[in-house]
């Protein structure tokens, strides 16, 4: 398993469909998880607080078709 999350607004198109600047970054996100990685970005990690869930730092990466450099964290147990 790998995943990429984040978090912002979405547009429902047609055909149920969903868009947006935030879909695209998730996917530029999951993209960079190896297998068995879980990575988030800052927005995520913000709301995630210092709850349960250990952040590390994967390092500020920029995400294709998206403007400026983005920290991502993955997720330990």
């Amino acid at each position: 398993m790998r995943a990429g999350v984040h978090t912002g607004e979405i547009e429902r198109r047609d055909g149920g469909y969903l868009g947006g600047l935030s879909v695209h970054i998730a996917a530029r996100v999951a993209a960079l998880a190896g297998p068995g990685e879980v990575i988030v970005s800052r927005t995520v990690a913000d709301l995630l607080g210092s709850g349960e869930h250990e952040l590390h730092d994967h390092g500020e990466h920029e995400l294709k078709g998206v403007p400026g450099r983005w920290q991502l964290f993955t997720i330990g147990a």
